[in-house]
């Protein structure tokens, strides 16, 4: 019986090492140029594919009524809170790969999309946001910190 507990916990432990971070959660985006915090992000997972949506704009006046007047698609004139920032992202089919991509990201800030791939890092805690146009070398990426 003490054999079986102990392969148990070993397996329990053993699988839990083995899980990967996920970036499904809150998020806290930093402006590139100032450094502070500027957003709350959620991303949510459905059916094996990510989406994300601004939740709160910190220290911004009006944010409730502000919207996305350089958007170009459906999200034009849209509220920037609840506005979907990213769509049909799936997990990398790559082996061993922590990383998803082949969806959108919207800049609301210029009404641009790009390219993203999305990557967690510190073990879940931080999220590499990388947006591109073709391929990911040309492209920024942005670190996002985990809020829950």
């Amino acid at each position: 019986m003490k054999r079986v507990l102990c392969g148990l916990a070993a397996s329990l432990v053993a699988l839990a090492a083995s899980a990967q971070p996920t970036p499904v959660g809150l998020w806290k985006t930093i402006d590139d140029s100032t450094k502070k915090e500027k957003s709350f992000v959620r991303i949510a997972e459905a059916d094996g594919v990510i989406t994300a949506r601004l939740e709160k704009l910190i220290d911004t006046p009006d944010a409730e009524t502000r919207v996305c007047d350089k958007c170009t698609d459906d999200r034009k004139g849209k509220p920037l809170v609840g506005l979907q920032l990213i769509r049909g992202v799936k997990k990398s089919e790559e082996a061993d790969s922590n990383r998803w991509e082949g969806g959108t990201i919207l800049d609301p800030a210029n009404g641009k999309t790009y390219k993203v791939r999305l990557t967690p890092i510190e073990g879940g805690k931080k999220l590499e946001v990388r947006g591109y146009v073709g391929s990911p070398i040309f492209g920024r990426t942005q670190t996002w910190v985990r809020a829950e």
